[in-house]
């Protein structure tokens, strides 16, 4: 699949028996998630993939009450927390005929903390539960911020009405960034594609692919190009022809290539061989400048912090994806080995997938170091953004690191198509 549905995520947060699940159920209008009068029916966060009429396609997280007081309870509550950072909307359910709404006022204060739109949502479980909603909302002044439906949500006939309610008061996120913006119509453009070990037969990794349909659909033509990397890498003879293919493709189009789209583990060949009237950027810087809405600019500031690493220093490598790994990974490999070269006594950290949301020490770290993103949402590398930038700590990505490292002309000359 060459393309990534781009969805808002919406979260239904609240305590247990709030009647999340069933608020779940009255959006899809079917049986998403199991209700039942048991407290903490829902252990784990079930998601929904599903389209609203007049917002498009979303994805709905019905989560674990965040009130369970048991060692299991702390993680579903850890659980739901994470998700929170992902979600674009939450939806806080509150029971009004509870006693106490200490739990309600940490949700609501956290996700403010995280600047995400949230809406209120009264369930009741009986009409005359209605008369507790003032004395609600004047223990929880924070609530006088944000917009309030009072629903109940076992009953069908409310569900037009909640729907409506979300379409009227949530804005929904502005992607911030094209994923080319500066391909040309009836332009080249190359793609350097390396096929090694890990590659999977059969179809292109999703930046390469998103990367070609981008350009076709935009009616520019491009062409892909596979080096071998060994060869250009190897003795005088061996480089020079590999190099002479490489020239032959750029001077055979009927127009000069405007730009050469390369793996970054190919920068090392790539920054001298691009000839300097040809722009030049990653696959890698692509994607990180597309998941991240547009940030590609604090990526690129952050590798001023290889200036002052020293030993002793921790960097974390950030992987969104938990692929097999062997041969020459990038992550666990090419990367490493070049900041043990150039940083020696330095210490490597990885955190692959989750592993990152689970990381509470963040800020013991004096770079960090992420992939593209390509495997996760937008809204999941935005709040790994935030945790990151919560703590005040450098990052980075892939592509700039790779660029960088060989020196300053090859990292302005990635950037420039970025107007960066």
């Amino acid at each position: 699949m060459s393309i990534l549905v781009e969805r808002d995520n919406i979260g239904i947060f609240g305590r247990m028996n709030a009647g999340k699940s069933s608020i779940m159920n009255l959006i899809t209008q079917q049986a998403t998630s199991i209700v039942d009068a048991i407290p903490g029916t829902t252990a784990d966060t079930k998601i929904s993939l599903f389209e609203i009429h007049g917002l498009g396609p979303v994805r709905l997280f019905d989560t674990a009450g965040i009130d369970e007081s048991s060692g299991l309870g702390e993680k579903k509550k850890q659980k739901a927390m994470n998700d929170l950072k992902e979600c674009n909307l939450a939806l806080v359910v509150i029971d009004p005929s509870r006693s106490s709404f200490e739990h309600e006022a940490n949700l609501v204060q956290k996700a403010r903390e995280l600047d995400k739109q949230i809406i209120i949502i009264y369930n009741l479980f009986n009409e005359s539960d209605d008369k507790f909603i003032p004395a609600v909302d004047a223990e929880l002044p924070l609530l006088k911020f944000h917009k309030k439906i009072v629903i109940q949500a076992n009953d069908n006939r409310y569900r037009q009405s909640l729907m409506d309610f979300i379409l009227e008061n949530y804005e929904p996120e502005n992607p911030g960034a094209e994923l080319l913006p500066f391909v040309k119509k009836d332009e080249y453009y190359i793609l350097v594609i390396p096929m090694d070990d890990e590659t999977p037969p059969g179809r292109y990794l999703r930046p390469q692919s998103m990367t070609e349909e981008y350009i076709t659909r935009n009616w520019g033509y491009s062409v892909a190009y596979r080096p071998n990397l060994t060869l250009a890498r190897g003795d005088a003879d061996a480089s020079l022809k590999e190099r002479q293919r490489f020239d032959n493709l750029i001077n055979g189009t009927v127009k000069r290539p405007k730009c050469i789209i390369t793996d970054s583990q190919a920068m090392d060949i790539m920054s001298k061989w691009c000839p300097d009237d040809i722009d030049l950027t990653t696959f890698s810087i692509v994607m990180i400048q597309y998941m991240s809405g547009g940030r590609l600019n604090r990526f690129a500031d952050g590798i001023k912090a290889l200036d002052n690493l020293k030993a002793g220093d921790s960097v974390l490598i950030s992987e969104a994806c938990n692929h097999s790994r062997i041969a020459e990974d990038i992550g666990t490999v090419q990367i490493p080995n070049i900041i043990k070269k150039k940083y020696p006594d330095v210490i490597i950290d990885h955190a692959f997938g989750r592993e990152f949301q689970e990381k509470g020490d963040l800020n013991k770290y004096s770079l960090i170091i992420s992939c593209g993103g390509c495997m996760i949402s937008r809204q999941k590398m935005g709040a790994r953004i935030r945790d990151i930038e919560s703590v005040g700590v450098p990052y980075t990505n892939y592509g700039v690191f790779l660029s960088a490292v060989q020196g300053i002309h090859s990292l302005r000359k990635v950037l420039k198509p970025w107007n960066l």
